[in-house]
């Protein structure tokens, strides 16, 4: 493994754009998206050696950790490319060229590019080889990505410059001590951890599976590294015991609920995609969790990772899996194609979110989406009736709608290249196919009405009413704030004894509803989420040209009309 090594260009078969502009993605089509992966983050190192080649540093210069790395990768291939590959490497690499160019801050720049002298020592553990580097430490701690963390007892506090050697797979840190003199702490990181290791040697926490080929495989769960986040360094966050046990619970159902046989498609993955999990604001079982996923995400320069906030149910995490490697798929498809020409105003309607998007951000959520709609669709074919039928039956009818809008709003745009108008069109030939598919009537009307809700509520929170729509789109409230959308998971279930007015609406007696949503008005006629379903509930009990222009530009009706 060279940076300097001359890589054949890469052309993506049609047969693989066509399975990812589908929104699924063969094992073939993941492994060459792997591949464009490993050439772009060999570019982006080389760039960033050339910048930091010249960097005053207390440390080991970077061409020399480079050199220790090279040589371990001669001898031991296999880790290395598993370490080049990390999503928190290509994390670091990106970060580092932002700050070289100005536009991240850290800590000292000397110290983040020590993080290359880390990755050459874990390298060098993998390879058996020997090598001494100066590293950076904070507060005794160096992390050693892909292995786990050593800590000096009584180190000195913040910043400090360390020594680190290895010999025969066993690594020795000697760091500044609180008071005065040296701290030195020597473990074999390969090995089992071990009683005698007490609290000097933090290994890397995993998550097992087995494949469907009956081997076992791991993903890193990843408390440790300090670019596991999108951007910012970040101090390690160890999750406790139990923490731990509940993910690889967890994890492990949610990777059952995925093995469903049968060909590669939308919502259909292989955890062996997965690269790591970033267990996210959260280190203890207590507070119980949430049954949704708070917040999920995933960057672009991390393929194949993801950072989520742990849920209490399986199906949960299973449905995030499936959302965030969709995004990994697509940020190395834009890697590799420019699909749109994108200026990132942010005026556009995109349904599950509550703020305008610009048109790179609503192709990421469609694409995503498409793969959400698959696995409730998966999940709709497998369910034996009941609850779980009713929820699967809802959500695959709301994704499904919801994605098909947004691929018309890019289709639409006029700002899709030819590739990107490719995709969009896969994406659209396989919703259209969905939306012929039959879906309980109940579950059906309560996806059309969440839907419609959604769509309301964001324009009269966000639209400003007293500007005239040009062209390119609404001019938007200079008030607008993040809101609450409680509906969406709200109507997923039909409420069997209705109180409030969107119980109501979900049961399917819009005209109590609307009795209920009057009520509320009549104290605060432009109340958002009120005027919203009454908009809707309206329009359900009267389908005709007025309530359409209601529907079409809700923030006109100020105040709410007699009737």
């Amino acid at each position: 493994m060279t940076s300097e090594q001359h890589l054949a260009p890469l052309r993506m078969p049609d047969r693989l754009f066509a399975e990812l502009a589908a929104g699924g993605g063969s094992a073939a089509a993941v492994a060459f998206l792997e591949r464009a992966e490993r050439a772009r983050r060999l570019l982006l190192l080389r760039t960033l050696l050339d910048h930091l080649g010249a960097l005053p540093t207390p440390l080991t210069p970077v061409t020399e950790a480079w050199r220790v790395l090279k040589e371990a990768a001669e001898k031991s291939p296999e880790p290395v490319e598993r370490l080049l590959l990390a999503p928190a490497t290509g994390g670091w690499m990106s970060h580092m060229l932002r700050r070289v160019h100005g536009t991240a801050s850290g800590p000292p720049l000397w110290a983040e590019a020590g993080h290359l002298s880390a990755l050459a020592l874990s390298a060098s553990v993998h390879g058996g080889t020997e090598t001494a580097l100066g590293v950076p430490l904070t507060s005794g701690r160096l992390h050693l990505p892909g292995l786990g963390m050593v800590r000096l007892p009584d180190a000195r506090r913040g910043l400090a410059v360390g020594r680190a050697t290895t010999a025969g797979g066993e690594l020795t840190v000697t760091g500044p001590g609180r008071t005065n003199g040296s701290v030195r702490v020597t473990c074999r990181p390969l090995r089992q951890r071990t009683a005698a290791d007490g609290d000097t040697w933090l290994p890397l926490r995993t998550l097992t599976h087995t494949r469907p080929d009956g081997e076992a495989a791991t993903v890193v769960l990843e408390d440790l590294d300090p670019y596991r986040d999108l951007d910012d360094h970040l101090p390690p966050a160890r999750l406790d015991e139990d923490e731990a046990r509940e993910w690889q619970r967890l994890f492990g159902e949610a990777v059952r609920i995925l093995a469903r046989p049968g060909p590669p498609g939308p919502g259909r993955v292989d955890p062996g995609m997965i690269r790591a999990i970033v267990p996210f604001g959260r280190t203890a079982v207590s507070p119980p969790a949430l049954p949704f996923v708070q917040v999920s995400a995933s960057s672009g320069d991390s393929f194949g990772g993801m950072l989520i906030v742990r849920p209490a149910s399986a199906l949960a995490l299973a449905e995030t899996l499936v959302h965030e490697l969709q995004h990994s798929k697509l940020a190395a498809l834009l890697h590799l194609f420019p699909l749109l020409e994108d200026d990132r105003a942010e005026r556009y309607y995109a349904p599950w979110r509550t703020d305008p998007r610009h048109l790179t951000g609503l192709l990421h959520g469609a694409y995503a989406f498409t793969g959400v709609a698959g696995f409730w669709r998966d999940r709709l074919a497998e369910a034996e009736g009941g609850e779980a039928a009713e929820r699967a039956a809802y959500f695959f009818a709301l994704r499904r709608l919801q994605s098909r809008l947004a691929v018309r709003t890019l289709l639409t745009s006029g700002r899709l290249t030819m590739p990107g108008r490719a995709l969009v069109s896969g994406l659209t030939r396989t919703l259209d196919t969905w939306l012929r598919e039959p879906v309980p009537p109940a579950a059906l009307a309560r996806a059309r009405t969440a839907a419609a809700l959604h769509r309301t509520e964001w324009r009269l929170r966000n639209v400003d009413p007293a500007v005239e729509p040009p062209s390119d789109g609404p001019r938007f409230r200079r008030d607008r704030a993040p809101w609450p959308d409680v509906r969406t998971h709200a109507f997923a279930a039909r409420s069997r004894a209705p109180h409030t007015a969107d119980e109501h609406l979900a049961a399917g007696d819009a005209a109590a509803a609307l009795a209920r949503y009057a009520e509320r008005l009549a104290a605060d006629p432009a109340e958002p989420h009120a005027l919203a379903g009454w908009i809707v509930a309206r329009a359900v009990l009267d389908p005709g040209r007025e309530t359409r222009r209601m529907l079409a530009r809700p923030e006109l009706l100020q105040p709410l009309p007699s009737g």
